[in-house]
């Protein structure tokens, strides 16, 4: 596949949502062009200042761009933008190439790969690590599975919207990497929020016990920036925990279909489940309010 650059190839961009936006936007103001669809026309319009244009429909999109990414919340949505007479495949070019970025079961991102092949389309399946600030910064991490010659040719937009990006492996791979990642994010946090109530619990003060926990070795970067946050009560959305359990349930669903045992995911899980119950669109380290609220019972 020859190399995507700013220059020669066009892009499309499916999800103008949490981490969709700020990806499009970092690749416009970057200098490529970028075509976006959201169902959301307002989304979308957002992207104008910075150079975008704006696609009626998916079939649009498709038909007139080099390389499509989307950025989705859930399989089915994916699935429903690519199949179809009125979807991605059926009207895109023969040679062009596919980008997935949404957090999806394997099977997904496989059969993404197969319908594409049918087609004479290329499919990425690259996953991100980092939430919302990260993708503005353009230092995300991501997990690449399909050719490793597509991947390659797609550096350019690696480069704009991530500070590492690595290769894995066939189709799925890379949506593989990113769930056994987000285990170990959603158990963390989990972790995390037991831990704090632990020192509550024990007579320390809240925010010097944030504080301190924050300078320490044992909390990743990822959670870092959530203690900050806990301190000032605010748990507006980076990485929504209606997400987080979405993820989980993926999880479990590949531990399941390959046999491998997580109690500790699974515990994370139902705290993470009681406080998505809540209904509020939260950030998953809202699972600290959960904990506090149990522990004053």
């Amino acid at each position: 596949m020859n190399e995507i650059t700013r220059e020669k190839s066009k892009l499309g961009f499916v999800g103008i949502g949490y981490m969709g936006r700020p990806i499009a936007q970092r690749l416009l103001e970057s200098g490529f062009r970028l075509s976006a669809y959201d169902r959301h026309r307002n989304k979308t319009e957002e992207l104008i200042r910075y150079g975008g244009t704006v696609a009626a429909s998916v079939a649009e999109l498709s038909s007139n761009c080099d390389v499509v990414l989307s950025c989705l919340a859930t399989d089915e949505a994916v699935l429903s933008i690519y199949k179809g007479p009125e979807g991605a495949f059926a009207h895109a070019h023969r040679g062009s190439l596919i980008i997935d970025l949404s957090t999806v079961n394997p099977q997904t991102s496989q059969e993404l790969s197969r319908l594409g092949s049918e087609c004479g389309v290329h499919v990425l399946d690259v996953t991100m690590s980092g939430s919302t600030p990260v993708a503005e910064q353009g230092a995300l991490t991501l997990f690449g599975g399909g050719d490793q010659g597509c991947f390659a040719a797609a550096e350019s937009i690696f480069k704009v919207i991530a500070r590492k990006y690595f290769y894995l492996g066939p189709s799925g791979s890379g949506a593989t990497m990113k769930l056994v990642v987000n285990s170990l994010l959603g158990i963390g946090m989990q972790a995390i929020a037991e831990a704090l109530v632990l020192g509550e619990k024990a007579g320390l003060d809240r925010n010097r016990l944030l504080e301190v926990l924050s300078q320490t070795a044992v909390i990743a970067p990822a959670h870092a920036g959530k203690l900050e946050r806990a301190k000032k009560s605010d748990y507006s959305p980076q990485f929504p925990l209606r997400l987080m359990n979405k993820d989980f349930g993926l999880i479990l669903n590949l531990a399941a279909a390959v046999g491998a045992h997580m109690p500790a995911t699974r515990a994370a899980y139902e705290v993470n489940a009681m406080q998505s119950e809540q209904g509020k669109e939260q950030d998953f380290s809202a699972v600290i309010l959960q904990m506090e609220k149990q522990a004053s019972l």
